[in-house]
């Protein structure tokens, strides 16, 4: 197959080369003067009927058939088909046509027409060659499903995959309308500091680098908060930024370590205009993008036309976990507690810790329809404004659809005393080893000190927004070019291992690097035997990976969803979050014992364990799961 792949790939260098020495090299081409678009020709047949139109973009599909020829060109907007015949563009051209390859780039001029069956088209009277194409695109039947393949080459996906391009179009229409609606709301679109040598208003750790010319540290900013209410403090009363943001944490579904954050801080209000804002916002940027103001998103249906729920934390909590945190006095009483409902916690937490725990475990997942969860406890949210009645609590919400956090608000603390505190609480818990708590940042304290007015902040994560919006299962399915983990030794640098092309259907693969195991150790095997009753009572089967994720909150667990034969919806958790990307394990054939008793873990039920196998190298452990080939069907048992 790669012979015949390598073959494939030598064909189109010569035909390049036969072009260049005919002096018809098409790199030398600098423009094409286009005049129509696949969707206009086709939405404005009655007026272009008749008409001469130049289009250009990738050819997907070709016919010949003898003296005449069909092909399909793809630009921005679809596909369109062209009626290519010798009469009309010439002997020598025509000529030229039959070499050209499904994935050459064409530009077409001709008159628009319909086919004897009815098909919109274009009658080709000049072809030309704006770009050859060196390497395969994916056998046109199977498409590009490769999941990996696809997120490291996403040229290649939005050209093999229209409902990706469609996706990615959506996501400028969102960012546009969200544009549009602030503007019209009297907010100014600012740009602040991406370096900073504080990285400050939100609970992360931080990407650091070293900048020569100053010879400091610096690191790459976590959240734009600080810096939109020094603008606060300037004068700036409505602000708001799109930008991206930089978080050294893992990467799930929901999670990328850079992703498009947008906040917008408006003086003179608090957290309830926020809440105005956001249900105003979203109800817009729906509509305009969708069409509707129903959202549709794994099955669940979420209604943007009624006004969104507000309810606190607390009666949240009380609400699904049957608890009520106004009765629990103190932080023991509420570890006690947690104990009492197997829910993990570090000792540093306190009851408003816990609180927010609770609220994790029990809450969340049932969120589905567009809700404010309002009055956070002030352990977890050191830049809010307490409540003037229960200094405990603050003026914060969080904005939930779906099961997931969406926005984050605040009426944001101007008190540069309190704040001074909360800071230093926050540096108490970086010395007992908090990553993600906040340093002091004493040029923002500095702002404060000179005044900052009444102010209601919320951050949106666009991405996940995106996500909604598109009914995008990942949200690497929502990002161009997606964080990944590079190949080992395989041409690392640039991060190509293989090819895009299948033609059809397989890559060209490697050879397969030599792998030393010479730092390698592994356990001793068991001198103590075991009798085959008693091996035999483990069921040993092959499993399917439907769906992994992340477990939230969790720096270990992987969820796990497995075809096991006779069900689909088994879940096992796994502790190997440090070893594998979950999208990455999704459709491979593993190895689980499935006859264990359920264990809870996180709150979640685990029904069995999947096979790994463990060592040790360089004095660290190494694992990798047990993967076997996918020919091996669901559920055959292991003997």
């Amino acid at each position: 197959m790669a012979e015949d792949i390598n073959q494939l790939l030598k064909v189109r260098r010569e035909k390049l080369a036969g072009l260049q020495e005919a002096g018809k090299d098409p790199f030398q081409i600098t423009r094409c003067d286009v005049t129509h678009h696949s969707i206009d020709i086709k939405d404005r047949y009655d007026d272009l009927e008749g008409q001469t139109v130049t289009i250009a973009g990738r050819m997907m599909f070709k016919r010949v058939m003898g003296k005449a020829s069909f092909c399909n060109l793809r630009d921005l907007q679809g596909d369109i088909q062209a009626y290519v015949a010798r009469d009309s563009v010439g002997e020598e051209p025509y000529k030229d046509f039959k070499k050209y390859d499904v994935g050459d780039l064409l530009a077409i001029t001709g008159e628009v027409f319909k086919t004897k069956t009815g098909e919109i088209s274009v009658h080709a009277q000049t072809v030309t060659l704006l770009s050859k194409s060196l390497q395969i695109l994916p056998e046109k039947f199977h498409g590009l499903t490769d999941t990996d393949i696809r997120y490291r080459q996403r040229y290649v996906d939005l050209i093999m995959n229209p409902d990706v391009k469609d996706t990615f179009i959506k996501r400028s229409k969102v960012l546009h309308f969200i544009r549009n609606y602030l503007d019209r709301q009297g907010f100014m679109e600012v740009e602040t500091p991406m370096l900073v040598q504080n990285a400050g208003g939100a609970a992360a750790r931080p990407f650091e680098t070293h900048y020569n010319a100053l010879g400091e540290n610096l690191k790459l900013r976590i959240s734009l908060e600080l810096y939109l209410k020094r603008l606060i403090v300037g004068g700036m009363e409505k602000v708001y930024e799109i930008g991206r943001v930089f978080r050294n944490e893992g990467l799930d579904t929901r999670h990328n370590p850079e992703f498009t954050l947008m906040e917008l801080y408006q003086a003179y209000t608090d957290y309830n205009g926020m809440m105005d804002l956001t249900e105003n916002l979203y109800r817009y940027v729906a509509k305009e993008v969708t069409g509707s103001e129903i959202l549709t998103y794994g099955g669940h249906v979420m209604d943007l036309s009624k006004p969104f729920e507000r309810i606190t934390m607390v009666d949240a909590v009380k609400k699904y976990a049957n608890v009520d945190f106004n009765e629990i006095k103190d932080e023991e009483e509420a570890k006690k507690l947690a104990k009492e409902h197997h829910i993990e916690y570090e000792e540093r937490h306190g009851k408003g810790d816990i609180l927010n725990l609770f609220f994790e475990e029990y809450v969340e997942e049932h969120l589905i329809q567009p809700t404010f969860v309002m009055d956070h406890p002030i352990e977890i949210s050191p830049l809010t404004k307490k409540k003037p009645d229960n200094p405990d609590y603050v003026e914060r919400f969080e904005f939930f659809m779906n099961g997931w956090e969406m926005a984050n608000a605040y009426s944001e603390l101007n008190d540069p005393i309190d704040q001074r505190a909360r800071f230093e609480a926050q540096e108490a818990l970086i010395a007992q080893g908090d990553e993600e708590a906040n340093h002091i940042d004493e040029d923002f304290l500095n702002a404060l000190n000179i005044g900052m007015p009444p102010t209601g902040g919320i951050g949106f994560g666009i991405d996940r927004m995106v996500m909604m919006m598109t009914d995008s299962p990942a949200i690497r399915d929502v990002l161009f070019f997606p964080t990944l983990k590079s190949f080992d030794g395989v041409n690392k640098k640039n991060d190509v291992k293989k090819q895009a092309s299948e033609a059809p259907e397989k890559n060209v693969e490697e050879e397969p690097a030599e792998i030393d195991f010479s730092n390698v150790k592994i356990e001793p095997i068991f001198e103590e035997m075991v009798d085959f009753d008693t091996f035999a009572k483990s069921d040993f089967r092959a499993v399917k990976i439907l769906a992994c994720e992340a477990v939230p909150k969790s720096k270990k667990l992987l969820k796990f969803t497995l075809d096991d034969g006779g069900r689909k919806d088994r879940v096992i958790l796994s502790g190997i979050r440090e070893y594998y990307e979950p999208e990455e394990l999704v459709g491979k054939t593993c190895i689980a014992i499935v006859n264990l008793p359920p264990r809870k873990m996180m709150g979640i039920d685990s029904e069995g364990m999947l096979i790994s196998a463990v060592h040790e190298e360089d004095g660290r452990e190494g694992l990798n799961l047990l993967m076997v080939d996918n020919r091996i069907p669901a559920g055959a048992k292991l003997y």
